[in-house]
């Protein structure tokens, strides 16, 4: 066959030319990209697909988000099948909002997002004294939460826009105070009633199930008696500490690191200055601040006269109650803790040397730089180690991406066997046995409901290949393939013939329970008011640790004429009979919280009538989660 390509090459370039012009003509070179690039729909609105990629990639940005903004935060806890959901669930609500925004073409106007900016508390704590905002630590702000100004300003216009789409419905909704007694009064009334209990462990010794039982019972409930599908699988992972075996640290940049760490390091110098302050607030009028500056004035020459009486000076004229009594000493201080004029001056002076007047927001200061004090810097060769590690750990996420790329490919290429990825990046082939398609106790690997998936899949399960690589946590992708698979099946009888028993058992005395009971329940209706326990009063919120069953059922039976009887079946609990004596109005304390109630109602209210908008949103829109909830 091959000798017949090589000879005919032109009239099989033709051939293909025919097969495979078609399908650029009716999809296009783009179409084919995006769908190997983006993967399968996870979700759909609007009919516009949400991706598998896209899904991972918003679920990654929000994990790195928060942990910029709380650094000592544990990822791992957005790791789980749970948080990925939340992601997917909050992608979907975005986009949904959006549409229903644009349809109703809701648009936010650049007078409206400044306003919103200007209400942000936290820009308002990076405005300086003349109210102007400091943009250089805005960047700085939204760069450590992963964001640049443009990104920030059109996500907060994104959520005005589409706030408006569900404002309108919270501020129209209402719940009358009778509307509200209505619901509350029926949802927390009082019942005194009496309970007759039928368990089912009291007739346990009352029972003795036959072969025939047993063998009847098996073979009603074959679903009861399944061996769950297992396989023996084999698996490789590919994570940060992988690639950081394979990085080598260049000296030049280790040199260039250390450089840098010391520049950093110079940062965090201390400064222990004292100081006097005249208070003079920039809400003062003009008189009063020249008053001070005056004053302040006249203390700096009296202090160039006779340096050596600041501290004297400070105690008997400082307006700050904090330094005043201890000669004006402010102790150390790093730059950002004082006040930005204070904070310059201070840092400009030498050890030993005097400011002169310094105007501040606070008022007017003379400054005394009394000692410097510079961190502990260690030489390059006593850094070493610990500068390598950290050199090849950004090296080894900056490489994870292409290492990561590489392993996807090998175990799509070569999919009969891990062995080429694992030995091309030096990777361990780890061994698992009889695992299932629930989460592998002990085993986070095998625990990724991704991975099983992809493991329990038609693909793995038929062919035995290789699964896709699949994203498993924070820099952590994975490859599985089964070497021995046992399907699902009904276990024989003998094997299960004990537990066979023991359910019959469990049965049988709950049938005897529920039968007993039921006679009961006759004989007390045609007895008429007759006692059958201790009357105790119940409501869905002062339950008595009894069965929610025999509450709900006491709370819904039909109390025209009273006593009012139920029979309530417990299941494999067993039964029980419900005497409902009286109706209680609610107690003096529930009166005494209805105005709280009434509120909480309006927002209970509230909430039902938005999702129910949400919803019907959802339907208009055509949504569509395409992965199941966990």
């Amino acid at each position: 066959m091959f000798d017949f390509v090589r000879r005919h090459t032109k009239i099989m370039q033709f051939i293909l030319f025919l097969l495979i012009f078609p399908s650029f003509v009716l999809f296009g070179i783009q179409g084919y990209n995006r769908f190997h690039e983006q993967g399968e729909a996870v979700a759909s609105v609007n009919g516009v697909d949400i991706t598998q990629s896209e899904w991972d990639n918003a679920h990654r940005v929000q994990v790195e988000r928060l942990r910029a903004q709380s650094p000592n935060i544990d990822v791992k806890l957005f790791d789980t099948p749970q948080a990925k959901y939340a992601t997917l669930e909050r992608m979907v609500r975005d986009r949904l909002l959006q549409a229903a925004a644009d349809k109703s073409h809701l648009a936010v106007s650049d007078q409206r997002l400044a306003n919103e900016l200007q209400q942000n508390p936290n820009i308002a704590s990076l405005r300086r004294p003349d109210g102007s905002l400091d943009l250089q630590r805005y960047r700085e702000a939204l760069a450590a939460q992963g964001m640049t100004p443009e990104t920030f300003e059109r996500q907060v216009r994104f959520d005005l826009s589409t706030r408006q789409v569900m404002a309108g419905l919270g501020a129209s909704s209402f719940a009358p105070p009778a509307l509200a007694d209505v619901a509350l009064n029926a949802y927390y009334q009082q019942r005194q009633v009496q309970v007759a209990r039928f368990n089912a462990s009291e007739f346990v010794s009352k029972v003795n199930p036959t072969e025939a039982d047993l063998q009847a019972y098996y073979k009603a409930h074959p679903d009861q008696f399944m061996s769950a599908e297992r396989a023996d699988v084999e698996y490789v992972v590919l994570d940060l500490a992988n690639v950081e075996k394979t990085v080598v640290v260049p000296e030049a940049e280790l040199k260039t690191y250390y450089e840098q760490n010391q520049s950093r390091l110079a940062a965090l110098e201390e400064r222990r200055a004292s100081h006097i302050l005249i208070n003079a607030p920039t809400s003062a009028s003009a008189a009063d601040r020249a008053k001070a500056r005056a004053q302040a004035e006249d203390l700096l020459t009296q202090l160039q006269k006779s340096p050596e009486k600041f501290a004297d000076l400070a105690r008997k004229n400082s307006q700050d109650p904090g330094s005043a009594e201890k000669g004006g000493d402010l102790d150390y201080f790093a730059r950002g803790a004082m006040t930005k004029p204070f904070e310059d001056a201070a840092f400009a002076l030498k050890k030993g040397e005097t400011s002169g007047v310094v105007e501040s927001e606070y008022g007017y200061h003379i400054i005394r730089l009394t000692d410097i004090r510079l961190p502990k810097q260690k030489s390059f060769e006593e850094s070493r180690e610990s500068l390598q590690a950290e050199v090849r750990h950004q090296l080894a996420q900056r490489k994870f991406a292409e290492v990561a790329e590489q392993f996807t490919n090998m175990v799509y290429e070569q999919s009969d066997s891990l062995k080429p990825v694992a030995d091309r990046l030096k990777l361990e082939i780890k061994q698992a046995s009889q695992i299932s398609r629930e989460a592998a106790p002990g085993n986070p690997v095998l625990s990724n409901p991704k991975l099983l998936a992809a493991i329990f899949s038609s693909d793995s399960l038929e062919k035995k290949h290789n699964t896709e690589a699949v994203d498993i946590g924070t820099n952590q992708i994975a490859s599985a393939r089964i070497t021995q698979y046992n399907p699902a099946r009904t276990l024989p009888f003998d094997e299960v013939k004990s537990r066979v028993h023991d359910l019959v058992m469990v049965d049988q005395a709950a049938s005897l329970a529920r039968t007993t009971g039921e006679g009961k329940l006759a004989e007390y209706k045609s007895a008429g008011d007759v006692k059958i326990g201790e009357a105790v009063t119940v409501s869905r919120d002062q339950k008595l640790q009894l069965p929610a069953q025999v509450i709900e059922a006491a709370l819904k039976v039909n109390t025209k004429t009273l006593p009012a009887w139920v029979g309530v079946d417990l299941g494999a609990a067993g039964f029980a009979v419900v005497k409902v004596e009286k109706v209680l109005s609610r107690d003096e304390a529930a009166e005494k919280n209805r105005d709280r109630e009434h509120t909480q109602f309006a927002q209970w209210w509230a909430s039902a009538e938005g999702l129910a908008y949400y919803n019907l949103l959802k339907e208009k829109f055509k949504v569509e989660i395409k992965i199941p909830r966990l």
